[in-house]
């Protein structure tokens, strides 16, 4: 079995962004989480979740993490995961009627978040909920300085990551049928942002 990947980031948002899902996800029953990384969200909220059936997704070459972590904490309502890339893939045939995914558009290329909202636009049910966790712009503006000097460096790295205008998202949103419904502040000045799929584009 492949040795279990530690990212210290999914340790340390984990619990503030459990309570967001706790409340927003209580009458949810089925989750699609795009970029699941190492595996650690998936089996942590799973594990405090137990009426969702979460099924985690990532590029071909994390999977096999992905499962590591799921054998190894032994959780029943963490589903095999499945390859996905947004950018020239969908997620089959099933509907969810949730979707998760963090620290993901500020490493994702703009084109490639579009498509991330494109693959939700066919796979959520109507009235499902889309939550977004990580650092983003509102109204052109970076909340900290810090958050500044991280987007530069993204770039400086990557020109096509940095991190994403939220109104820009909400377009996204729009075309695939989804309104923003609440945005909260979390820590490390990042965002969890909600989205709710609720009429027709």
């Amino acid at each position: 079995m492949p040795e279990l990947h530690f990212a210290a980031a999914a340790q340390r948002n984990a619990a503030p962004l459990l309570e967001i899902l706790r409340h927003e996800f209580v009458d949810r029953r089925s989750v699609l989480e795009i970029g699941s990384g190492t595996g650690q969200h998936a089996v942590t909220f799973a594990g405090q979740l137990p009426h969702l059936s979460w099924q985690p997704s990532d590029v071909v070459e994390n999977c096999p993490g992905i499962s590591a972590w799921i054998a190894d904490a032994q959780v029943d309502n963490v589903l095999p995961p499945i390859e996905l890339d947004v950018r020239d893939n969908d997620a089959g045939d099933a509907q969810f009627d949730a979707a998760f995914s963090a620290n993901t558009a500020h490493i994702m290329d703009l084109d490639a978040v579009k498509k991330m909202f494109d693959v939700l636009g066919r796979a959520l049910e109507p009235g499902a909920l889309f939550c977004l966790y990580g650092p983003f712009c509102i109204a052109g503006q970076f909340n900290t300085p810090s958050n500044e000097a991280f987007d530069e460096s993204l770039r400086q790295r990557n020109a096509s990551m940095g991190i994403r205008d939220l109104e820009i998202l909400d377009m996204f949103a729009l075309v695939n049928g989804m309104q923003r419904v609440r945005l909260y502040a979390m820590p490390s000045n990042n965002y969890a942002v909600l989205w709710r799929k609720g009429f027709e584009p």
